[in-house]
């Protein structure tokens, strides 16, 4: 049943291959798949501007607004009397985006810091900002975010029990991340009143991504609220299409682009960058930014004005002051201890000196009432103390605080093949950063299915990374993977996809896994050099090995833009990320970039700043994948033996049904006489068998072929070439109107077929069996018949034989015997009569009073479908 339901599965998705000149497909959306329903959700917005061609040429083309913005003040907004209501409306001067970008602020969400609506076309989205009354004692700042793409928004509503959307998707969560991460670096420092930013997809044309826009409706609620952010921000979403770059292309558009960057800054600087390329130039990387910023400019320049015309005010005056004579204290106290502290490799030494002077300083300046109850602000003087010290010592000597060069890559050991059993792995070792890779292929089956506005898309490739505790020596939560692991899972396969071969040349579903097991930076860019590796060692054939570094800054002045003073360092310690100023992550092969990321803690980044970050990086990457081809420079000439073979073929899509038969009783019968591992037919014909033996593959291959053009058994099961399905040859028949007790043989949405009568004990004839119907299940409609019978939790149940189809196939019924059934004193178990076997996990024994409610019980979870989301 299971090879069943996901050959069905299957058969409802169709797979979208995006080509470009040159390219087998498109990269960056290796192997994705789209479910059909999905595409009804691409509104029928035809006149949007954003679905136009790419570049409209000729006297038909669509005047461009120019870049800029207009403000307008209304009092329409709620109330009796009325209320003001701003309305921000920007033109971004681009071709592609004729459609203005319009923030509104005062109608919805009055009660809120700061609340906004923004829309793109048919596009709406509403964020909030609040924080609370009085700030709280920590030494950190308390911004959670959250995003929820409402599945109302497209028109549909989610599966389930209660029809309600549920805990963040992981690209929500990676959406979370986008917002955070430009908006924390910018709220004034010692701000420690506990803000939330909350952003809803309220309506979606499906057009393009929201990602961006979120970045920019949350920081725009931020900005128009009293949390004192030191300026306005925004996001820009840039492609590379026929050599050109494209700001925010639709998702059309995205299925040629070779460049997917999400960016976020002020109209100074950069502060995030997140994206995937196609082996692309870092010179071109750096033009992309430069594009995106034009747009941020833009606006940035209209959140501005607006802010100054609504007359926001700021909250200063809960931040506490610098404490006079602390920052001096602290250096004379501490600056020569942390210079002689630093020179060491060791992890744990360098953290166990950090610790005891962090408390030493504490200690020092707080007796005799120096600086009393001042503990938050001595460790955060402390802190700044030791960023000033790393970057001095940087600065004069040329070297690191663990003796090493600027651009010098910590020590790398790679073992691969370390696990005999596993298709593909590998141990990489960088330092004291380390990963146990792994790479599984499996069929079709083993897609990651996500659910998302778009639709339900599936992916042939995903990589799942893995943070425990203990890699840093620590106890904690294990369990579901966080926000982090989650970003770093993405990152990193990301940094791979444009390195793997076509579904055609490859039809493999590849799932990477990377358990970190010790970390002192980076481990995300670990898990690219490890997955590249365990790749490789299971045989599959990668355009090129891809390896990954990230990239430090140490600048002598956080509240500022880099300039050219900042010191870049490759392959940063987990201390230097710590007290630096940047976290840039870049991975690659030889001839370009595929994936980049970055993360600031100043008031930006310049793009001279970025171009030294990215050819410091190319260097870096270069080393590693030297070290990487010491080890494996190509991928295994064969795979294992433990990887189940796959033939693919098609068939004409009128044929499908007959392949799959009533049910899938035509397919489940292929799989089982021949022995298949899984068979999928999706909805374009193309049928994928799996099995560890290739005679048996083409066998079944020549079975469904012969199927289809009419020679096989069609609609009832029974492969092995065309041989007869074996036949009930005992001798005894069934009674009408006789009781059974039935073995259930198969579940189905249309019904459940039992076995009422057993076959030869040498197994040389089958049972004889039949079809309980779903409307003769219970006298109560049952919905939802697999989620039925899980509910009753039985393998056997009471069936009453009543009478032949037209074509001589046994009908029973469930509600027959219900209805014959006398009340008993005695004790029972919901859902079956006296005499049936109840499996393991059946529930406890209930009263015959009870018998009723417990069954009405289980019929309400299957027509919930409680049993799928369980």
């Amino acid at each position: 049943m299971r090879f069943q339901s996901a050959a069905l599965a299957t058969a409802l998705v169709v797979t979208v291959l995006h080509p470009w000149p040159g390219c087998d497909s498109f990269a960056l959306r290796r192997n994705i798949q789209t479910s059909k329903p999905a595409r009804a959700l691409f509104r029928k917005n035809t006149s949007s501007s954003t679905a136009t061609a790419l570049f409209a040429e000729g006297d038909d083309a669509a005047p461009v607004p120019a870049a800029g913005h207009t403000i307008t003040t209304t009092n329409d907004g709620p109330g009796v009397n009325g209320g003001t209501v701003h309305t921000l409306t920007i033109n971004l001067g681009d071709a592609s985006n004729t459609d203005p970008l319009v923030i509104q602020t005062g109608k919805i969400g009055r009660q809120a810091s700061g609340s906004v609506t923004l829309t793109r076309g048919e596009t709406i989205l509403y964020s909030t900002a609040c924080r609370d009354k009085d700030p709280r004692p920590l030494d950190f700042l308390p911004l959670s975010v959250e995003y929820q793409e409402r599945f109302s928004s497209a028109g549909i509503t989610k599966g389930g029990f209660n029809k309600r959307d549920g805990r963040p998707a992981e690209h929500e969560t990676l959406t979370c991340r986008l917002i955070d991460r430009p908006l924390r670096p910018l709220i004034m420092e010692g701000w420690r009143h506990e803000t939330q930013l909350l952003s809803w997809v309220l309506s979606y044309d499906g057009l393009i991504d929201c990602s961006a826009n979120a970045i920019t409706s949350s920081a725009a609620a931020l900005w128009l609220s009293d949390v004192p952010l030191l300026k306005p921000v925004a996001a820009a979403h840039v492609g590379y299409i026929d050599d050109q770059f494209v700001l925010n292309p639709t998702h059309k558009q995205m299925e040629r682009s070779r460049l997917d960057l999400t960016m976020a800054g002020t109209k100074d600087a950069v502060l995030m960058i997140e994206g995937a390329a196609d082996f692309l130039p870092e010179k071109l990387m750096v033009d992309a930014v430069a594009f995106g910023h034009a747009s941020i400019k833009t606006i940035t320049a209209g959140l501005e004005e607006l802010s100054e015309i609504m007359g926001i005010t700021k909250i200063t005056d809960t931040i506490e002051p610098p404490v006079e004579g602390l920052d001096d204290a602290v250096n004379d106290l501490m600056s020569a201890k942390m210079e002689e502290a630093f020179g060491t490799s060791d992890k744990s030494a360098l953290s166990a000196t950090m610790s005891a002077m962090s408390k030493l300083v504490v200690a020092e300046l707080t007796k005799e009432d120096r600086f009393p109850d001042k503990d938050n602000a001595i460790r955060a003087s402390f802190k700044k103390m030791q960023s000033r010290v790393m970057y001095e010592h940087a600065k004069a000597t040329g070297e690191r605080i663990d003796g090493r060069k600027l651009n010098q890559v910590r020590h790398i050991d790679i073992d691969s093949s370390i696990l005999p059993s596993v298709h593909g792995s590998a141990l990489f070792t960088r330092g004291e950063t380390q990963t146990i890779a792994t790479a599984t292929l499996g069929d079709a089956s083993m897609k990651q299915k996500i659910d998302k506005l778009d639709g339900t898309i599936q992916k042939n490739f995903y990589l799942q990374y893995t943070f425990p505790p203990s890699c840093v020596g620590e106890t904690g939560r294990v369990g579901n993977p966080g926000r982090r692991e989650i970003g770093h899972g993405n990152l990193a396969e990301r940094a791979i996809v444009p390195a793997l071969p076509s579904i055609t040349d490859f039809p493999y579903s590849i799932r990477v896994e990377s358990l970190i097991t010790e970390s002192n930076g980076s481990s995300s860019m670990a898990s690219v050099c490890g997955g590249s590796l365990a790749l490789l060692d299971a045989g599959v054939p990668l355009k090129s090995p891809v390896a990954g570094i990230a990239m430090g800054m140490l600048l002598n002045d956080k509240q500022s833009v880099s300039d050219a003073d900042a010191i870049i360092v490759s392959d940063i310690l987990g201390t230097e990320d710590a007290l630096g100023t940047m976290d840039f992550k870049v991975a690659g092969d030889r001839e370009g970039i595929t994936t980049f990321q970055l993360d600031i803690k100043c008031e930006g980044l310049s793009l001279a700043t970025m171009e030294r970050a990215l050819d410091q990086a190319k260097e870096g990457r270069l080393h590693i994948l030297d070290e990487m081809d010491k080890c494996l420079s190509e991928p295994r000439s064969k795979l294992p033996d433990t990887v189940p073979k796959l033939q693919s073929f098609d068939i004409s899509q009128d044929s499908i049904g007959k392949v799959i038969g009533p049910g899938g009783k035509q397919i489940r019968a292929i799989i089982e006489d021949f022995g298949l591992t899984n068979m999928n037919v999706d909805d374009e014909g193309c049928v994928q068998i799996t099995g560890l033996d290739t005679d048996k593959l083409e066998e079944a291959e020549k079975f469904i072929k012969k199927l289809v053009e009419g020679g096989g058994r069609g609609g009832g099961g029974g492969g092995g070439g065309g041989r007869e399905k074996p036949k009930y040859l005992g001798e005894e028949q069934p009674v009408e109107g006789k009781t059974y007790k039935g073995k259930i043989t198969g579940i189905h949405q249309f019904g459940v077929f039992v076995e009422i009568l057993p076959g030869a004990e040498d197994g040389s004839s089958p049972g004889l069996e039949g079809l309980c119907h779903i409307s003769e299940l219970h006298s109560e409609r049952v919905r939802d018949c697999e989620g039925f019978i899980k509910a009753l939790g039985v393998e056997e149940i009471d069936v009453q034989y009543v009478g032949q189809t037209s074509n001589g196939k046994l009908r029973l019924s469930r509600k027959a015997t219900l209805a014959k059934a006398k009340p008993k004193t005695g004790v029972g178990t919901p859902g079956w009569s006296e005499g049936s076997k109840p499996n393991t996990s059946a529930p406890p024994n209930l009263t015959k009073v009870d018998m009723a409610a417990g069954e009405l019980n289980a019929i309400a979870q299957a027509i919930a479908g409680i049993g799928d989301d369980e």
